[in-house]
Order: structure tokens, then sequence, then C-alpha cells
């Protein structure tokens, strides 16, 4: 099917080939943050008579390089055979200025997930690079996997790799909500780790292999004692020990000597050791057994303290 101006198009689609220019070209500085070409009113005049979805997106082709690339279009009032487009996009399909790039009319999907990757970590220095993000994306009308668009903010341009896109690889941005991820930027580098040397490696190890201190442990009633009457002990206390075994277990004396045992001892008279309590013991009767605990039990005599008697002393005269 023809129409006018000579060139043929099937009745369902729209592909014609056109040369390519930047924006520098024509008055129109905006379409350099977008997506959006503009192009001849004859394309109008063909695309309107077929049926089209709408909005109109197409797909641009350099059959020489193969590469792909998706956009929009703003206008219609390019010269005929001539279309107009952001320099970016035509770094991303390899064109320079006059050559010839194929435009197809395609129904894309709606985007689900992007992933984005900028070139330089410094986008990440902006103070709110996702409404930056936000607003430059409402100038673009689909994206691309492996294209990469520019966002222009406080005069200066960041690039941003478009990774990933789900469900296609091409996606319309229009009226949709889409979950956008990001990847760490392509200079970013990880922090890192400090050489540890030879040295410093095996003081560390010795460190670690070297035993904790131990603390002490507490031993009751270890200290010395003392008499409420400021006398001194007549006896010292056995020093105590934490771990002593049962056979070297000794009976101590009421006097505090440590009194030895001996198996081939004579059971009597170990038990008649002075100052030693017995129990059980078979000798004699229960009244001569609670005298002798009596007598080895009766606290020995204390000295007694002269008494003070007055007008005792000697007599003396005042006249010598």
């Amino acid at each position: 099917m023809y129409f006018g101006g000579g060139y043929g198009y099937h009745e369902m689609s729209f592909v014609q080939t056109y040369r390519c220019y930047p924006a520098s070209f024509i008055e129109k500085p905006q379409i350099e943050s977008g997506d959006k070409i503009i192009m001849p009113p004859s394309a109008l005049d063909r695309l309107a008579s077929l049926n089209i979805d709408y909005p109109m997106l197409f797909e641009l082709r350099n059959k020489e390089t193969e590469r792909v690339s998706h956009c929009g279009v703003l206008e219609f009032i390019a010269e005929e055979g001539m279309i107009y487009m952001p320099y970016w996009m035509m770094e991303n399909l390899l064109l320079q200025e006059g050559d010839f790039v194929q435009v197809k009319n395609v129904t894309i999907p709606k985007g689900t997930y992007v992933k984005l990757q900028p070139h330089t970590k410094d986008f990440l220095d902006i103070s709110n690079p996702k409404a930056i993000l936000e607003t430059t994306l409402r100038s673009y009308s689909c994206l691309t996997t492996g294209d990469s668009i520019m966002v222009a903010y406080n005069n200066k341009k960041y690039y941003i790799d478009i990774v990933e896109t789900k469900p296609a690889n091409a996606i319309s941005i229009i009226e949709t909500d889409c979950e956008v991820d990001f990847a760490p930027p392509l200079d970013y580098k990880e922090p890192e780790r400090p050489v540890v040397s030879a040295a410093q490696s095996k003081a560390l190890a010795e460190v670690e292999a070297a035993p904790a201190d131990t603390e002490p442990k507490f031993n009751p009633f270890t200290g010395a004692g003392r008499r409420l009457d400021g006398k001194p002990l007549q006896y010292q206390p056995p020093p105590a020990s934490t771990s002593v075994s049962s056979k070297d277990k000794k009976p101590v004396t009421a006097s505090g000597n440590v009194q030895a045992s001996s198996s081939s001892a004579p059971q009597g008279s170990a038990r008649q050791a002075q100052g030693k309590l017995v129990f059980g013991s078979n000798r004699g009767t229960p009244n001569e057994r609670q005298k002798e605990v009596q007598k080895e039990t009766k606290p020995e005599p204390q000295e007694e303290e002269p008494k003070f008697q007055a007008f005792t002393g000697k007599k003396y005269s005042l006249r010598g």
C-alpha cells in the first residue's frame, strides 16, 4: 500500500529509515533530557491511518552495528527524511550525524522492575538522588536493557546504565508502578583491608595462645583469730587447705596440734590422748567416761591479777 510521498508501508506497522541528527541541529534542547525524538509530518499521517497502540513507541535500530533502543515521539516538525534525537541516544546506537537509522512502531509492555547502575559514585553524593531520578524519568517513555540514560542536575551530566528490566528487555514506564533497584557504581571499590605483617600475625597468635590469668579462689575462714578480752591466743589455728585428699586427713586436737594416727597403734591409747573428744568408747562405765570428759575439758587456771590495796605504802615526815 502506498501513501502520499512515495513511501511504502504495511497496513498494520510503520517501518521507515531516516537520517538522524542530534538535538543541537534544531532549537529543541529539551529533548536532551528525555528519550523522545522529532519526526517529519509525513510520519504522523501514516501513523494516523494505522491501527496502532497509544502512546506511540518506536524501536530504533542501527543495521550496521545491530544496536537497538526504544523511544517515544515529541513532535512531527522535522524535515522530510530526517529525525532529531538526543545525543546520548545516538551514542547508545553508535550513530554519527547523518547516519541512517530504522524506525519501527512497536508495542512495549509496562515495566514492573528496573535495575540501575550509575557510572560514577558522585551521583550518590547528591542530596536526594531518588527525587532527582524520579523527576528525570518523567521525561522518558521507555527503558531498554543495555542503554545508558543521562540525568542532568546542577549543570552536570550523570550517566546511568539500565542493567535489567522486567518483564521484557524493553519496558514502558508511562503510568505504571515500577520497582527500582540500584547496583554499585562502576567506579566503586571495596575498602581494602589492612595487611597484617608476619610479625604482627605471630604476636596475635601468641596472645591468643597465652593462657588467661586465673583468678584466686575464695577460701573461707583463713584469717587469724582474736580474743575479745585482748589476751594472746594460747594456740595457733592450723593452716586451711582447699584440697586435702582422704589419705592426708588427720585428726586435730583441741590444742591445735595434729595427732598422728596409725593403724598399728592400739585403739585404747589413741582414744586416751589428752584433749581429744572420743565418741562411742566402750571403756569404763558411763559415769567414769563423763568424769574423764569433764577432767579433759576443764579449763586451765589463769593467773590472778593482784588486787589494789589502799594505804599500804611507806610513811614520810615533812620534817625530814
